[in-house]
Protein backbone atom coordinates (compact mmCIF):
# COMPACT_ATOMS: atom_id res chain seq x y z
CA UNK A 1 0.00 0.00 0.00
CA UNK A 2 1.33 3.45 -0.97
CA UNK A 3 1.65 6.45 1.30
CA UNK A 4 -1.43 8.10 -0.25
CA UNK A 5 -3.61 5.01 0.40
CA UNK A 6 -2.25 4.80 3.92
CA UNK A 7 -3.09 8.44 4.59
CA UNK A 8 -6.54 8.00 3.05
CA UNK A 9 -7.14 5.07 5.39
CA UNK A 10 -6.01 7.15 8.34
CA UNK A 11 -8.31 10.05 7.46
CA UNK A 12 -11.48 8.02 6.85
CA UNK A 13 -13.63 8.65 9.90
CA UNK A 14 -16.85 6.73 9.07
CA UNK A 15 -17.19 3.09 10.04
CA UNK A 16 -20.28 1.42 8.53
CA UNK A 17 -21.51 -1.69 6.70
CA UNK A 18 -23.96 -1.71 3.80
CA UNK A 19 -24.82 -5.32 2.97
CA UNK A 20 -26.74 -6.45 -0.10
CA UNK A 21 -26.18 -10.19 0.14
CA UNK A 22 -28.85 -10.98 2.79
CA UNK A 23 -26.98 -14.13 3.86
CA UNK A 24 -23.80 -12.71 5.44
CA UNK A 25 -23.80 -13.13 9.20
CA UNK A 26 -20.52 -11.38 10.14
CA UNK A 27 -18.35 -8.92 8.25
CA UNK A 28 -15.08 -7.32 9.41
CA UNK A 29 -14.56 -3.66 8.60
CA UNK A 30 -11.32 -3.28 6.58
CA UNK A 31 -8.87 -0.72 8.00
CA UNK A 32 -5.22 -0.08 7.37
CA UNK A 33 -3.51 -2.15 10.06
CA UNK A 34 -6.81 -2.14 12.03
CA UNK A 35 -6.13 1.38 13.31
CA UNK A 36 -9.15 3.41 14.34
CA UNK A 37 -9.03 7.22 14.22
CA UNK A 38 -9.93 9.02 17.41
CA UNK A 39 -13.28 10.75 16.87
CA UNK A 40 -14.38 8.50 14.05
CA UNK A 41 -18.11 8.07 13.50
CA UNK A 42 -19.61 4.59 13.88
CA UNK A 43 -22.94 3.99 12.11
CA UNK A 44 -24.85 0.83 13.04
CA UNK A 45 -27.97 0.38 10.94
CA UNK A 46 -31.17 -1.45 12.01
CA UNK A 47 -30.63 -5.19 11.89
CA UNK A 48 -26.92 -4.85 12.77
CA UNK A 49 -24.64 -4.87 15.78
CA UNK A 50 -21.00 -3.69 15.87
CA UNK A 51 -18.38 -5.46 17.96
CA UNK A 52 -15.00 -3.92 18.81
CA UNK A 53 -12.23 -6.42 19.47
CA UNK A 54 -9.06 -5.02 21.04
CA UNK A 55 -5.99 -7.19 21.46
CA UNK A 56 -8.08 -10.34 21.08
CA UNK A 57 -10.59 -9.28 23.73
CA UNK A 58 -14.20 -8.14 23.25
CA UNK A 59 -14.05 -4.42 23.97
CA UNK A 60 -17.65 -3.35 23.44
CA UNK A 61 -20.87 -4.11 21.52
CA UNK A 62 -22.87 -1.32 19.84
CA UNK A 63 -26.54 -1.65 18.95
CA UNK A 64 -28.20 0.30 16.07
CA UNK A 65 -27.42 4.00 16.19
CA UNK A 66 -24.69 6.59 15.49
CA UNK A 67 -21.67 6.78 17.80
CA UNK A 68 -18.56 8.94 18.15
CA UNK A 69 -15.60 6.68 18.73
CA UNK A 70 -13.11 8.12 21.20
CA UNK A 71 -10.56 6.92 23.67
CA UNK A 72 -13.05 7.69 26.40
CA UNK A 73 -15.47 4.93 25.45
CA UNK A 74 -13.00 2.43 23.99
CA UNK A 75 -9.69 1.14 25.32
CA UNK A 76 -7.79 2.33 22.24
CA UNK A 77 -5.63 5.31 21.31
CA UNK A 78 -6.05 7.34 18.15
CA UNK A 79 -3.57 6.94 15.37
CA UNK A 80 -3.02 10.72 15.50
CA UNK A 81 -1.11 10.12 18.70
CA UNK A 82 1.10 7.72 16.82
CA UNK A 83 2.59 10.23 14.33
CA UNK A 84 5.89 10.01 16.13
CA UNK A 85 5.81 6.25 15.60
CA UNK A 86 5.23 6.64 11.87
CA UNK A 87 1.56 5.61 12.13
CA UNK A 88 2.61 2.58 14.22
CA UNK A 89 0.05 3.09 16.95
CA UNK A 90 0.48 0.65 19.84
CA UNK A 91 -3.31 0.32 20.18
CA UNK A 92 -5.28 -1.31 17.36
CA UNK A 93 -8.82 -2.64 17.23
CA UNK A 94 -10.95 -4.71 14.84
CA UNK A 95 -14.56 -3.87 14.10
CA UNK A 96 -16.98 -6.69 13.27
CA UNK A 97 -20.50 -6.05 12.05
CA UNK A 98 -23.02 -8.78 12.94
CA UNK A 99 -26.23 -9.20 10.96
CA UNK A 100 -29.15 -9.60 13.42
CA UNK A 101 -31.91 -9.92 10.84
CA UNK A 102 -33.39 -13.28 9.95
CA UNK A 103 -31.58 -15.19 7.25
CA UNK A 104 -34.38 -16.90 5.35
CA UNK A 105 -34.81 -19.55 2.67
CA UNK A 106 -32.62 -22.10 4.42
CA UNK A 107 -33.51 -25.73 3.77
CA UNK A 108 -33.10 -28.87 5.84
CA UNK A 109 -33.74 -32.52 5.07
CA UNK A 110 -32.97 -36.05 6.22
CA UNK A 111 -30.02 -37.47 4.24
CA UNK A 112 -30.90 -40.95 5.51
CA UNK A 113 -34.32 -42.35 6.50
CA UNK A 114 -35.34 -42.33 10.15
CA UNK A 115 -36.22 -45.80 11.47
CA UNK A 116 -39.40 -45.84 13.58
CA UNK A 117 -41.94 -48.33 14.90
CA UNK A 118 -45.40 -47.49 13.58
CA UNK A 119 -48.58 -48.80 15.27
CA UNK A 120 -50.17 -49.56 11.87
CA UNK A 121 -47.31 -50.69 9.65
CA UNK A 122 -44.72 -51.88 12.16
CA UNK A 123 -41.08 -50.89 11.46
CA UNK A 124 -40.96 -48.16 8.81
CA UNK A 125 -38.49 -45.65 7.36
CA UNK A 126 -39.44 -41.97 7.11
CA UNK A 127 -37.88 -39.07 5.23
CA UNK A 128 -38.63 -35.42 5.88
CA UNK A 129 -37.64 -31.96 4.62
CA UNK A 130 -38.54 -28.35 5.27
CA UNK A 131 -37.26 -24.79 5.69
CA UNK A 132 -35.98 -22.67 8.58
CA UNK A 133 -34.50 -19.26 9.42
CA UNK A 134 -31.59 -18.25 11.64
CA UNK A 135 -30.79 -15.05 13.54
CA UNK A 136 -27.75 -13.93 15.51
CA UNK A 137 -28.60 -13.11 19.15
CA UNK A 138 -25.22 -13.14 20.94
CA UNK A 139 -22.43 -11.57 18.83
CA UNK A 140 -19.78 -12.47 21.39
CA UNK A 141 -20.56 -16.19 21.34
CA UNK A 142 -20.87 -16.14 17.55
CA UNK A 143 -17.44 -14.56 17.11
CA UNK A 144 -15.81 -16.81 19.67
CA UNK A 145 -17.25 -20.16 18.58
CA UNK A 146 -17.71 -19.83 14.81
CA UNK A 147 -16.22 -16.76 13.18
CA UNK A 148 -12.76 -16.53 14.71
CA UNK A 149 -10.62 -14.27 12.53
CA UNK A 150 -12.59 -14.66 9.28
CA UNK A 151 -13.14 -11.44 7.39
CA UNK A 152 -16.60 -12.61 6.28
CA UNK A 153 -18.80 -15.37 7.63
CA UNK A 154 -21.69 -16.57 5.46
CA UNK A 155 -24.77 -18.51 6.51
CA UNK A 156 -23.76 -21.37 4.20
CA UNK A 157 -20.80 -22.08 6.46
CA UNK A 158 -23.07 -23.19 9.31
CA UNK A 159 -26.05 -24.70 7.49
CA UNK A 160 -24.52 -28.19 7.45
CA UNK A 161 -24.12 -28.09 11.24
CA UNK A 162 -27.65 -26.76 11.75
CA UNK A 163 -29.15 -29.41 9.45
CA UNK A 164 -27.48 -32.14 11.47
CA UNK A 165 -28.86 -30.71 14.73
CA UNK A 166 -32.37 -30.36 13.23
CA UNK A 167 -32.33 -33.96 11.97
CA UNK A 168 -31.22 -35.22 15.36
CA UNK A 169 -33.99 -33.29 17.12
CA UNK A 170 -36.54 -34.49 14.55
CA UNK A 171 -35.66 -38.13 15.22
CA UNK A 172 -36.07 -37.58 18.98
CA UNK A 173 -39.42 -35.81 18.57
CA UNK A 174 -40.87 -38.42 16.18
CA UNK A 175 -39.69 -41.29 18.37
CA UNK A 176 -41.33 -39.82 21.48
CA UNK A 177 -44.56 -38.69 19.80
CA UNK A 178 -45.74 -42.22 18.87
CA UNK A 179 -47.92 -40.70 16.14
CA UNK A 180 -49.02 -43.08 13.39
CA UNK A 181 -47.50 -42.40 9.97
CA UNK A 182 -50.91 -41.73 8.42
CA UNK A 183 -51.60 -39.06 11.08
CA UNK A 184 -48.31 -37.16 10.79
CA UNK A 185 -49.65 -34.71 8.21
CA UNK A 186 -52.23 -33.46 10.72
CA UNK A 187 -49.48 -32.71 13.24
CA UNK A 188 -46.85 -30.92 11.11
CA UNK A 189 -47.25 -27.61 12.96
CA UNK A 190 -46.93 -29.02 16.47
CA UNK A 191 -44.06 -31.32 15.49
CA UNK A 192 -42.21 -28.44 13.81
CA UNK A 193 -42.52 -26.30 16.93
CA UNK A 194 -41.14 -29.09 19.10
CA UNK A 195 -38.20 -29.57 16.72
CA UNK A 196 -37.54 -25.81 16.64
CA UNK A 197 -37.57 -25.55 20.45
CA UNK A 198 -35.20 -28.49 20.82
CA UNK A 199 -32.85 -27.05 18.19
CA UNK A 200 -32.77 -23.59 19.81
CA UNK A 201 -31.79 -25.15 23.13
CA UNK A 202 -28.67 -26.58 21.47
CA UNK A 203 -27.52 -23.58 19.39
CA UNK A 204 -28.54 -20.55 21.46
CA UNK A 205 -26.11 -20.71 24.37
CA UNK A 206 -23.25 -22.30 22.47
CA UNK A 207 -23.29 -20.41 19.16
CA UNK A 208 -25.38 -17.31 19.93
CA UNK A 209 -27.98 -18.19 17.29
CA UNK A 210 -31.76 -18.42 17.28
CA UNK A 211 -34.13 -20.37 15.02
CA UNK A 212 -37.15 -18.04 14.79
CA UNK A 213 -39.03 -20.22 12.31
CA UNK A 214 -38.91 -23.87 11.31
CA UNK A 215 -41.38 -25.63 9.05
CA UNK A 216 -41.96 -29.26 8.09
CA UNK A 217 -42.92 -29.32 4.41
CA UNK A 218 -43.34 -33.07 4.04
CA UNK A 219 -42.77 -36.39 5.79
CA UNK A 220 -42.82 -39.27 3.31
CA UNK A 221 -42.79 -43.05 3.36
CA UNK A 222 -40.57 -45.18 1.09
CA UNK A 223 -41.74 -45.37 -2.53
CA UNK A 224 -42.66 -49.05 -2.23
CA UNK A 225 -44.89 -48.42 0.79
CA UNK A 226 -46.56 -45.45 -0.89
CA UNK A 227 -47.27 -47.59 -3.97
CA UNK A 228 -48.85 -50.30 -1.80
CA UNK A 229 -50.99 -47.67 -0.06
CA UNK A 230 -52.11 -46.29 -3.43
CA UNK A 231 -53.13 -49.81 -4.53
CA UNK A 232 -55.05 -50.35 -1.31
CA UNK A 233 -56.81 -47.01 -1.73
CA UNK A 234 -57.69 -47.81 -5.34
CA UNK A 235 -59.24 -51.12 -4.32
CA UNK A 236 -61.29 -49.37 -1.69
CA UNK A 237 -62.54 -46.81 -4.22
CA UNK A 238 -63.43 -49.50 -6.81
CA UNK A 239 -65.56 -51.48 -4.36
CA UNK A 240 -67.22 -54.41 -6.20
CA UNK A 241 -64.45 -55.91 -8.35
CA UNK A 242 -66.83 -57.99 -10.51
CA UNK A 243 -68.92 -54.98 -11.49
CA UNK A 244 -65.74 -53.03 -12.19
CA UNK A 245 -64.48 -55.77 -14.52
CA UNK A 246 -67.81 -55.83 -16.34
CA UNK A 247 -67.63 -52.07 -16.77
CA UNK A 248 -64.09 -52.29 -18.15
CA UNK A 249 -65.11 -55.01 -20.61
CA UNK A 250 -68.10 -53.00 -21.77
CA UNK A 251 -65.94 -49.90 -22.26
CA UNK A 252 -63.33 -51.89 -24.19
CA UNK A 253 -66.00 -53.43 -26.44
CA UNK A 254 -67.43 -49.99 -27.19
CA UNK A 255 -63.96 -48.64 -28.01
CA UNK A 256 -63.25 -51.63 -30.28
CA UNK A 257 -66.54 -51.20 -32.10
CA UNK A 258 -65.80 -47.50 -32.71
CA UNK A 259 -62.35 -48.27 -34.12
CA UNK A 260 -62.76 -49.19 -37.82
CA UNK A 261 -59.00 -49.63 -38.22
CA UNK A 262 -58.90 -52.51 -35.75
CA UNK A 263 -59.59 -55.18 -38.38
CA UNK A 264 -59.74 -58.82 -37.47
CA UNK A 265 -57.63 -58.36 -34.36
CA UNK A 266 -60.13 -55.99 -32.79
CA UNK A 267 -63.02 -58.20 -33.86
CA UNK A 268 -61.37 -61.22 -32.23
CA UNK A 269 -60.64 -59.25 -29.10
CA UNK A 270 -64.22 -57.99 -28.95
CA UNK A 271 -65.53 -61.52 -29.49
CA UNK A 272 -63.33 -62.84 -26.69
CA UNK A 273 -64.41 -60.11 -24.31
CA UNK A 274 -68.04 -60.79 -25.29
CA UNK A 275 -67.70 -64.45 -24.39
CA UNK A 276 -66.01 -63.54 -21.12
CA UNK A 277 -68.78 -61.12 -20.22
CA UNK A 278 -71.44 -63.66 -21.18
CA UNK A 279 -69.81 -66.24 -18.96
CA UNK A 280 -69.73 -63.83 -16.07
CA UNK A 281 -73.37 -62.89 -16.61
CA UNK A 282 -74.47 -66.53 -16.86
CA UNK A 283 -72.51 -67.34 -13.72
CA UNK A 284 -74.23 -64.51 -11.91
CA UNK A 285 -77.66 -65.63 -13.16
CA UNK A 286 -77.01 -69.19 -12.07
CA UNK A 287 -75.95 -68.01 -8.65
CA UNK A 288 -79.02 -65.83 -8.44
CA UNK A 289 -81.43 -68.52 -9.72
CA UNK A 290 -80.18 -71.52 -7.80
CA UNK A 291 -82.37 -72.10 -4.75
CA UNK A 292 -80.65 -71.97 -1.45
CA UNK A 293 -80.84 -75.13 0.64
CA UNK A 294 -83.63 -75.16 3.19
CA UNK A 295 -82.71 -74.35 6.73
CA UNK A 296 -81.62 -77.30 8.83
CA UNK A 297 -84.26 -78.07 11.47
CA UNK A 298 -82.78 -78.10 14.91
CA UNK A 299 -79.25 -77.80 13.52
CA UNK A 300 -79.34 -81.41 12.11
CA UNK A 301 -77.21 -82.24 9.04
CA UNK A 302 -78.87 -82.61 5.64
CA UNK A 303 -77.99 -85.25 3.07
CA UNK A 304 -77.76 -85.36 -0.70
CA UNK A 305 -78.50 -88.64 -2.46
CA UNK A 306 -77.11 -89.73 -5.86
CA UNK A 307 -79.37 -92.06 -7.90
CA UNK A 308 -78.78 -92.79 -11.59
CA UNK A 309 -76.50 -89.77 -11.97
CA UNK A 310 -79.02 -87.37 -10.47
CA UNK A 311 -78.86 -85.66 -7.10
CA UNK A 312 -81.85 -85.69 -4.76
CA UNK A 313 -82.26 -83.74 -1.54
CA UNK A 314 -81.31 -82.25 0.70
CA UNK A 315 -82.99 -84.59 3.22
CA UNK A 316 -82.70 -84.80 6.95
CA UNK A 317 -82.19 -88.11 8.72
CA UNK A 318 -85.94 -88.65 9.31
CA UNK A 319 -86.81 -88.02 5.66
CA UNK A 320 -84.03 -90.34 4.54
CA UNK A 321 -85.25 -93.09 6.93
CA UNK A 322 -88.82 -92.80 5.63
CA UNK A 323 -87.68 -93.14 2.03
CA UNK A 324 -85.44 -96.08 2.94
CA UNK A 325 -88.41 -97.80 4.63
CA UNK A 326 -90.29 -97.48 1.33
CA UNK A 327 -87.41 -99.16 -0.48
CA UNK A 328 -86.33 -96.08 -2.40
CA UNK A 329 -82.81 -96.14 -0.88
CA UNK A 330 -80.52 -99.09 -0.18
CA UNK A 331 -77.35 -99.40 1.90
CA UNK A 332 -75.35 -98.97 -1.35
CA UNK A 333 -77.02 -95.70 -2.25
CA UNK A 334 -74.38 -92.94 -2.37
CA UNK A 335 -74.90 -90.01 -0.02
CA UNK A 336 -73.03 -86.79 0.85
CA UNK A 337 -73.26 -84.00 3.41
CA UNK A 338 -71.16 -80.96 4.34
CA UNK A 339 -67.84 -82.00 5.84
CA UNK A 340 -67.44 -85.19 3.79
CA UNK A 341 -64.58 -85.36 1.30
CA UNK A 342 -66.46 -87.65 -1.14
CA UNK A 343 -69.67 -89.58 -1.67
CA UNK A 344 -70.09 -92.77 0.44
CA UNK A 345 -72.61 -95.67 0.65
CA UNK A 346 -75.43 -94.87 3.02
CA UNK A 347 -74.95 -98.15 4.89
CA UNK A 348 -71.48 -96.99 5.97
CA UNK A 349 -72.51 -93.55 7.17
CA UNK A 350 -73.88 -92.80 10.61
CA UNK A 351 -76.67 -92.11 11.43
CA UNK A 352 -78.14 -93.24 8.06
CA UNK A 353 -77.05 -96.86 8.57
CA UNK A 354 -79.64 -97.20 11.34
CA UNK A 355 -82.40 -96.52 8.79
CA UNK A 356 -81.77 -99.87 7.11
CA UNK A 357 -81.66 -101.83 10.38
CA UNK A 358 -85.19 -100.70 11.11
CA UNK A 359 -86.47 -102.13 7.81
CA UNK A 360 -88.64 -105.22 8.65
CA UNK A 361 -87.47 -108.54 7.22
CA UNK A 362 -89.51 -110.20 4.46
CA UNK A 363 -92.64 -112.02 5.70
CA UNK A 364 -92.24 -115.74 6.44
CA UNK A 365 -93.35 -118.26 3.86
CA UNK A 366 -96.72 -119.93 4.48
Amino acid sequence: MGLLDMLRGELIDIIEWVDHTRDTLVWRFPRYRNEIKNGAQLIVRPGQMAVFVHRGQLADVFEPGAYLVSTQNLPILSTLQGWKHGFESPFKSEVYFVNTTQVTDLKWGTPNPIMLRDPDFGPIRLRAFGTYTIKATDPGALLKELVGTDASFEADEITELLRSIINSCLADVLGKSQIAALDLAANYQSLAEEVRTATVQRVDDEYGLDIPQLYIVNISLPAEVEKALDTRTSMGVIGDMNRFQQYQMGTAMTAAANNPAGGGASEGMGLGMGFAMANQMMHGMQNAGSPSPPPVPGGQPVWHVAIDGLTQGPLNAQQFGAAAAQGKFTPTTLVWTAGMQDWAPAGQVQPLAASFSMTPPPPPKS
